[in-house]
């Protein structure tokens, strides 16, 4: 893995992050947390799933990551 940073003043390399953990927090985590470290890894195990796999994205004109990706290819 390499670490990519722009600039100073460019934020654009965090921001696909940025809208993912906020997504993360918003839509899926709930608002008292979890009780068990094992819960919190099966529920963050289907978050990732279903935000690659089946949730529309606005910007890749509402298909999800890896259709996008295959589509690329």
């Amino acid at each position: 893995m390499t670490q990519s940073m722009s600039r100073r003043g460019q934020c654009w390399d965090n921001a696909p992050t940025e809208r993912f953990f906020g997504t993360l927090k918003s839509e899926w985590v709930p608002a008292k947390g979890y009780t068990e470290i094992e819960e919190a890894r099966r529920d963050m195990t289907s978050f990732f799933m279903r935000y690659n796999r089946t949730r529309l994205h606005s910007y890749n004109n509402y298909l999800s990551p890896i259709t996008m990706e295959q589509q690329a290819a």
